[in-house]
C-alpha cells in the first residue's frame, strides 16, 4: 500500500469500541436468558474481554499506522475489519431474528460496524492493500485464534474478579 494509511482506517477501532461498549452494557444480561445461543456470562469477565479485545483492536490499527507496509499488520487489519462485518450477520442479525428477540450488539453493528468495515474493505482492496483470496487465507487462523481466546479471557476475568 506504499505507505498510504487513509485518516478514516481509525473510525474501525472507534466503531469496534462503541459496538462493544453496547455489548458490555447489555449483553451479560441478555445471556442469562439466551438458552442455546450463548452461555451466561458475568459482567466483569465479558467486561475484561472486551478491554482486552478492544486494545487489540487499536494495537492492530496503530501498528498498521506505523508500519503500512508490513504484511502482518495490513492483513491482520483487515481480517479484524472482515471479521467485524461477518459478525454483524453472525450471530448478531441471526441470533435475533432466531430468538426474535434484539441480541445487544446488533444495533451498533448495523449503524457503525457495517458501514465503517464495507467502506474500508472496498477503499483497501481498491488500494492494493489485500487479494481477497489471500485476505480469506489469512482469516481463517487469525479469526479462529481471536475468537478462540474469549473463552479464554472469560476465564481469567472471572478469575481476575474473584481475586479482586
Amino acid at each position: 500500500m506504499e505507505g498510504i494509511f487513509p485518516w478514516f482506517y481509525w473510525l474501525f477501532p472507534i466503531a469496534f469500541v462503541i459496538h462493544n461498549a453496547e455489548e458490555a452494557m447489555l449483553f451479560p444480561k441478555w445471556s442469562q436468558s439466551a438458552g442455546r445461543y450463548h452461555r451466561p456470562v458475568g459482567r466483569a469477565e465479558f467486561g475484561f474481554a472486551v478491554m482486552v479485545l478492544n486494545a487489540l483492536g487499536f494495537f492492530i490499527t496503530a501498528g498498521f499506522y506505523v508500519a503500512p507496509d508490513s504484511s502482518f499488520f495490513r492483513y491482520f487489519f483487515f481480517v479484524f475489519n472482515l471479521a467485524m462485518l461477518i459478525n454483524v450477520f453472525f450471530p448478531h442479525l441471526v441470533v435475533t431474528v432466531a430468538m426474535r428477540r434484539y441480541m445487544p450488539g446488533l444495533g451498533t453493528g448495523l449503524g457503525l460496524l457495517l458501514p465503517v468495515t464495507l467502506v474500508i474493505l472496498i477503499h483497501g482492496e481498491r488500494r492494493g492493500a489485500f487479494t481477497f483470496p489471500r485476505l480469506v487465507l489469512y482469516a481463517v487462523p487469525l479469526t479462529a485464534v481471536v475468537v478462540g481466546s474469549i473463552p479464554l479471557l472469560f476465564k481469567l476475568g472471572r478469575r481476575l474478579d474473584s481475586a479482586l
